[in-house]
């Protein structure tokens, strides 16, 4: 498995499990909770969830997948901005433990940007880093202009990035690239569907007998420092994206995606879900 170092050394898959939307709907849990559990198997070993996800439900549903597997796992969860104060950040984390059934995330963000002070919320993570309670931390949907009022010790920046959502690659990929800072990428297969229809990805699909979400996944991963963090449930899925790494897109593969998808010729806003 192709893998991503973070600024202190520490190696995680470039493939890892998303959970958005898991825990919803009750009927699910068992399906949802073997999935993840699957997922471990094929070293999809970092799971990303957070607070906001059905309210609590998603790390409910880590929680169980990940009972007696605690140290397999590279765990990422999520503060909501209205809870990123001091004392709230605090509190948020000891409550997404708990539903985790853990004593510690291996990577804990500010979900987005908020009312409180960056600085304020930095404080806070630093606090329970120095208590145990979190390894690293880092942030989700901020901008270039954001990551340049962080303190030193991001650890990563979640944003959506896909080829439909390019406009990153034009100055906030390349600052993480060279500050080394990974890059996680949500909805890395796009949303409802329009993207793995998509003429251009299903042409280079055929001609790698893969799937338009393997063609979707291997495109993000071309890039340096991305962690893409597909959602699925089915089993056939899992191991598909696990099996995403292994493809090698062409020159001519890439021009006819950029065709469809033109890559950004200027700065655009940051595109967020």
């Amino acid at each position: 498995m192709q893998s991503i170092t973070f600024p202190d050394g520490t190696r995680v898959p470039a493939i890892g499990q998303g959970t958005w939307h898991m825990g919803e709907q009750p009927s699910e849990r068992k399906r949802e909770v073997a999935a993840l559990r699957q997922g471990l198997e094929l070293g999809l070993t970092l799971i990303d969830t957070a607070e906001m996800y059905a309210e609590g439900g998603a790390e409910e549903v880590v929680g169980d997948a990940i009972a007696g597997l605690r140290e397999q796992v590279f765990l990422v969860s999520k503060v909501y901005p209205w809870n990123a104060s001091r004392k709230g950040t605090a509190l948020a984390c000891e409550r997404s433990l708990k539903r985790l059934g853990t004593d510690h995330l291996d990577l804990y963000l500010l979900h987005w940007r908020g009312e409180h002070p960056l600085e304020e919320t930095v404080e806070a993570f630093e606090r329970l880093r120095e208590q145990g309670k979190i390894a690293r931390w880092g942030v989700s949907n901020l901008d270039l202009d954001d990551l340049h009022e962080l303190p030193a010790g991001c650890a990563a920046n979640q944003v959506l990035y896909n080829p439909e959502a390019r406009g990153i690659e034009f100055d906030l990929l390349p600052f993480q690239q060279q500050q080394g800072i990974p890059l996680m990428a949500y909805c890395p297969v796009g949303q409802g569907g329009s993207l793995l229809r998509n003429e251009a990805i299903r042409e280079v699909a055929r001609r790698h007998q893969a799937s338009s979400a393997q063609v979707a996944l291997a495109w993000a991963l071309r890039q340096q420092g991305v962690i893409v963090i597909p959602k699925a449930v089915d089993p056939l899925h899992l191991k598909q994206n696990a099996e995403a790494h292994k493809l090698q897109l062409s020159a001519d593969d890439l021009a006819l995606i950029d065709e469809s998808f033109p890559p950004p010729r200027r700065k655009r806003p940051l595109e967020m879900l």
